[in-house]
């Protein structure tokens, strides 16, 4: 058996202290994220987190550094998961934009009230990446060297 991690990304987008999710539904329910997904062919990471932020939110946002990377095993289905975290500003949004399947809409949320929200994380890396956000962890997008 081949073992693979799946490459995603996902974007931190703060606009005065409000941050967006995605409310998603996942096994039934709703649940809240970042604007994330797998990174695909061709494609490098910023243009993967771009991609995913607007197909998600309806958000044009433009990447201003990269918060962390990650490596999560999901106890649901035992599949390791690789995330590229972004940060990035608002730039315009696209109410009118047809949003990709299984997504509710965007949210704005303050961190005290996603955090009275866990039970609706869709894993502890939607909080673990905005608190790494707020504490101040930011790195250049130059560390970066896509080649797509």
């Amino acid at each position: 058996m081949q073992w693979l991690a799946h490459v995603t990304v996902a974007t931190i987008v703060e606009d005065q202290g409000r941050f967006l999710f995605v409310e998603e539904l996942k096994g039934g329910r709703a649940v809240l994220n970042q604007p994330a997904g797998h990174l695909e062919a061709n494609e490098t990471l910023q243009q993967a987190a771009i991609r995913e932020t607007l197909e998600e939110t309806g958000w044009d946002v433009e990447l201003t550094s990269l918060v962390g990377i990650y490596l999560y095993t999901a106890p649901s289905n035992g599949v390791t998961y690789q995330r590229i975290c972004f940060a990035a500003k608002p730039l315009r949004h696209h109410p009118e934009l047809a949003l990709d399947e299984g997504i509710i809409g965007p949210l704005w949320l303050r961190r005290d009230e996603l955090a009275g929200e866990q039970q609706r994380w869709r894993s502890e890396l939607v909080m673990r990446c905005v608190e790494d956000y707020l504490g101040g962890e930011r790195f250049s997008l130059a560390l970066l060297r896509d080649t797509a």
